[in-house]
């Protein structure tokens, strides 16, 4: 390259078929809690490759799309645009992942409360919901079951992307907001250890989860109680805002207007 030539000469001379480009994509984790387990909203492939297996929502990104802009797209398009707290997890890149040819792909957590989850399933009957079993053991792998207990096998590198999944939410329970996201906005002491127990695989001890919960200064009590219960209502709380949290539309996604 000669130092007198100008960055302009530079890129109209440039040609970016001199290098083999591989195809990006994005595939989402749609989590929300069912029967005190984490599961999944996955959908069926009906067509090859790993025709009749079970993968993540997923989708190519466009040439001139953002990838957070790409993840909502999905959501919209295979989830019904339920809401949901989208958050880039890591990156997949192995060469032979896909047997069609080179892909690289960004997996997402998309978090969804229980009302979500119910509207995506109602919005997007394909969607099939898959129980995930995990070790508590921090590097274990993790299975998924259908209703019925059957073993529902991933798609592609999918088994990989869902452990992943869990190991993360596993790892910021502890010091994050995370856990909030698969609750509504106003929640009990109850609900929230369901929550982590349902993560972490294992159960808490009560006085001592609910202790550190509260001295942490992440709840505000709302002077409210639960109703329609048939024991004494417990208190409910709210996540308390805070000048550090600064929510943005590529975290919390919603339909569009018309969508």
């Amino acid at each position: 390259m000669s130092q007198a030539e100008s960055e302009a000469a530079f890129l109209a001379r440039y040609d970016p078929a001199d290098y083999a480009r591989p195809a990006v994509a994005v595939d989402l984790v749609l989590l929300g809690l069912s029967g005190g387990r984490p599961t999944l909203l996955l959908l069926k492939r009906d067509r090859h490759p790993h025709a009749g297996r079970h993968a993540l929502p997923g989708g190519f990104v466009g040439i001139d799309e953002a990838l957070d802009d790409a993840a909502a797209r999905v959501l919209r398009e295979k989830a019904g645009g339920a809401r949901a707290h989208l958050e880039q997890l890591y990156t997949f890149g192995a060469v032979e992942r896909d047997p069609r040819m080179r892909i690289i792909t960004v997996a997402y957590l998309a978090l969804l409360t229980e009302a979500a989850f119910a509207e995506a399933r109602a919005r997007a009957p394909a969607l099939i919901p898959g129980a995930v079993a995990a070790s508590p053991a921090a590097e274990g792998s993790v299975t998924v079951h259908a209703a019925d207990g059957a073993a529902l096998p991933l798609a592609f590198d999918h088994a990989e992307i869902v452990a992943l999944a869990i190991r993360r939410l596993r790892g910021k329970l502890d010091y994050s907001e995370v856990g909030f996201a698969l609750l509504p906005e106003l929640f009990t002491l109850r609900q929230l250890q369901d929550v982590h127990e349902a993560i972490l695989g294992t159960g808490l001890n009560k006085p001592a989860f609910r202790r550190r919960m509260l001295d942490r200064g992440w709840l505000d009590p709302t002077g409210r109680f639960e109703t329609g219960t048939s024991y004494r209502p417990a208190e409910l709380y709210r996540l308390r805002q805070t000048s550090s949290q600064t929510p943005s539309q590529t975290s919390w996604q919603t339909p569009a207007q018309g969508d």
